[in-house]
């Protein structure tokens, strides 16, 4: 049996929390698999609205333009809140995905990217937020990344690396690189690079 989201019954929702995120308790029934309905069922989910992410990857070098930035919530889990990650960003009311990268490449890095080339698109955490992650891989001349980004109205303190794919892989193997955005695009591009680099030629 195959059930669709017309077939959940949303009965109420109720705003706990509005500022730059949002957060809503939704209670609903549902169907189940041996045919009958579920009792009402309360949630509490995350609406942070929906984000791209693009992996700069320079094929000439083999170097990948990665970021260096604090994360607070990481502090739960990890050693260090200093996470490396790809480049991001929240889209905005009348932006593609793709105008996002762009800008988001300008805003976090200060490159410029071309051959945008999509990867996967994906939920984050569907148990807990509604976010969906466009993720791309793009063209980037390596030898202009450098410097500290980011926008002083979001407090954002950003370090630009450049790091042979290599070395990504070794972090990637032991766990330096360990939030979910960049394991997805740079295992993508370990399994994919000869492939990618043949369209980028074409």
């Amino acid at each position: 049996m195959s059930f669709k989201n017309k077939d959940v019954n949303v009965l109420t929702k109720e705003t706990l929390y509005k500022g730059f995120f949002e957060c809503n308790r939704y209670s609903f029934t549902h169907p189940l698999f041996d045919g009958g309905t579920s009792d009402i069922v309360k949630r509490e989910v995350f609406e942070r609205g929906h984000a791209v992410a693009v992996l700069p990857y320079d094929p000439i070098l083999d170097e990948l333009v990665l970021l260096e930035q604090f994360r607070f919530p990481a502090m739960e889990t990890t050693q260090s809140a200093w996470l490396i990650e790809v480049v991001a960003g929240i889209i905005d009311p009348g932006e593609t995905p793709e105008e996002v990268c762009y800008r988001e490449a300008q805003e976090e890095a200060g490159i410029n990217i071309s051959n945008l080339t999509k990867i996967s698109s994906y939920l984050t955490t569907p148990g807990a937020c509604t976010e969906r992650i466009e993720l791309y891989i793009a063209q980037v001349d390596a030898k202009t990344a450098k410097g500290i980004h980011g926008l002083d109205n979001e407090a954002e303190d950003i370090k630009v690396l450049r790091v042979p794919l290599a070395q990504t892989e070794e972090w990637l193997n032991n766990g330096r690189i360990d939030n979910s955005t960049a394991i997805i695009a740079l295992q993508w591009l370990l399994l994919n690079k000869e492939k990618l680099k043949a369209s980028w030629n074409n």
